[in-house]
């Protein structure tokens, strides 16, 4: 992989393309064309919405007179980064949780870093004290009670359990 390209390691290389487009002046659908590419999926790949084949990488590196394999090392180098960040991403342990409590929506799907929120106001309004104190690990301690300091519609009970 070219050497200028090494900083690039983890973004998407949609991005990539579309800066080496505005730099180059070219325009993006007239380009995509060229390439017997819809331009459609080709805005989708700069956008970095949707990944790049091996095929479209070689056809760009060779317009783009890149060295070959370039684009496609920076796709996995990017899937590689998702994937981690997915590894990274925590939850609280699942199977202490009562899957009832979450009854409108997927308890697989929430996002436990940003809807923290609206996760510690249900527990601690519905959830045993087995669960409180799971999401009281997993959150930790001061975080809860600024949730809960925080939180619109608190209930007496939300905040007597608050004091303890």
């Amino acid at each position: 992989m070219n050497i200028l390209f090494q900083k690039y390691k983890g973004i998407h290389p949609g991005k990539i393309i579309e800066r080496e487009l505005k730099k180059r002046s070219i325009k993006q659908r007239p380009f995509a064309l060229s390439l017997n590419e819809h331009p459609q999926t080709f805005n989708a790949i700069t956008k970095g919405k949707r990944g790049i084949s091996t095929s479209l990488a070689l056809k760009i590196e060779k317009e783009f007179q890149l060295e070959e394999g370039t684009l496609a090392i920076l796709q996995t180098y990017y899937d590689i980064q998702k994937i981690k960040e997915k590894e990274k991403q925590a939850t609280p342990n699942l199977a202490i949780l009562n899957k009832s409590l979450f009854w409108d929506t997927d308890i697989n799907r929430i996002d436990w870093i940003r809807q923290y929120r609206a996760v510690i106001q249900r527990i601690f309004e519905r959830g045993s004290e087995q669960e409180k104190n799971e999401i009281t690990r997993f959150y930790g301690a001061e975080k809860i009670k600024k949730a809960l300091m925080e939180s619109i519609k608190r209930s007496a009970y939300t905040i007597y359990n608050l004091n303890k």
